[in-house]
């Protein structure tokens, strides 16, 4: 019964996430075909200006828009379900050919913030948590709070003009040098300005979650019978504390990848970085519906992805969150 159970389960989250994915691509399509601008000069560039309308109607046709948007929709659906996303119309290749292409940047540029942001905002919480009220504690917080209201477009902007263009230290844009052949130290100095303000943007928000996380376990009861049986604070801090906040640290963290997902898009827009969120904004400026679509479905599939496993570590933490009719309850329990 508990195999059956868990199969239940399994088929339930299967179950959402595609019909939410369905959901997203409906909305999404509906909304980039009603947006102004017209997808041909993406494909033909100026021609379109000097094209007369039966060229005008035979280039809809090619591309497929001439074409009520239900009957676009189901066939650009049908073609999806095979692996067949069209073809881009600004790079007039194979739409998923481009994404795979830049995927790649963006995948070290969100991984390695991602990373410092998770390591970083653990031992920031944990300091500000065991020095709490100090004068150190203040001014983090004090400071980490500017700098998560700062956006993330006009700290890009002040990094380019101080580390760039006044001091010369940093390139401003690009993902490596052409002339360097974008070797690893090339890359590596390229990464610095995009990844600083990805952690700058997102650090302090979860440092703040884990210091107040800590210090709420400091004031459980079992932390009170640790410290009367003479344990010191440091110990009581590691070795209680901060593994009784790890759970929902974690959970959070799942949840934060959109997050930190979102403000690496903007970053790469501002510092013209050849990722998916570059390509992103190009797609949506000139009407480059297959691949538009193609990168919602991907963003999209990550925070449907990201928010269910924050719930599966939820319900693990807790089973209590687990919604299940009592019917169904009672039958998995095999009562």
């Amino acid at each position: 019964m508990r195999e059956s159970g868990r199969a239940l389960w399994l088929g339930k989250k299967v179950w959402s996430f595609l019909v939410s994915l369905l959901v997203l691509s409906v909305v999404v399509f509906w909304v980039s075909r009603l947006a102004p601008g017209d997808p041909l000069v993406s494909y033909y560039g100026d021609r379109v200006q000097k094209m007369s309308p039966q060229e005008r109607q035979w280039a809809q046709e090619k591309l497929g828009l001439d074409e009520p948007i239900p009957v676009q929709y189901l066939s650009w659906l049908r073609r999806g379900i095979q692996g067949d996303f069209g073809i881009s119309y600004k790079y007039k290749t194979d739409a998923l050919r481009v994404v795979r292409m830049r995927m790649g940047n963006t995948l070290v540029l969100g991984g390695l913030g991602f990373v410092l942001i998770f390591v970083l905002s653990i031992l920031l919480g944990v300091f500000c948590a065991w020095h709490e009220d100090s004068l150190g504690d203040r001014i983090i917080t004090g400071v980490g709070t500017v700098t998560s209201c700062i956006p993330e477009f006009w700290l890009s902007l002040v990094l380019i003009l101080v580390f760039s263009v006044f001091l010369g230290w940093l390139p401003s844009s690009g993902a490596y040098s052409v002339e360097k052949g974008g070797g690893f130290s090339d890359r590596a100095i390229h990464l610095i300005l995009p990844v600083t303000v990805v952690v700058i943007s997102h650090l302090w928000y979860y440092a703040y979650m884990m210091r107040n996380k800590i210090l709420e376990e400091v004031s459980m009861d079992y932390v009170l019978l640790a410290r009367s049986k003479g344990l010191g604070r440091g110990k009581v801090l590691f070795c209680h504390c901060l593994p009784g906040a790890l759970p929902s640290y974690l959970s959070m963290m799942a949840i934060s990848v959109p997050h930190v997902m979102g403000g690496t898009y903007i970053v790469e827009t501002v510092f013209s970085y050849p990722g998916l969120g570059t390509l992103a904004y190009e797609s949506a400026r000139y009407k480059d519906y297959n691949l538009l679509m193609l990168l919602s479905i991907l963003s999209g599939a990550v925070v449907i992805l990201c928010n269910m496993a924050a719930q599966a570590v939820n319900e693990k933490i807790d089973p209590r969150l687990k919604a299940r009719e009592p019917a169904k309850d009672w039958e998995v329990r095999g009562l």
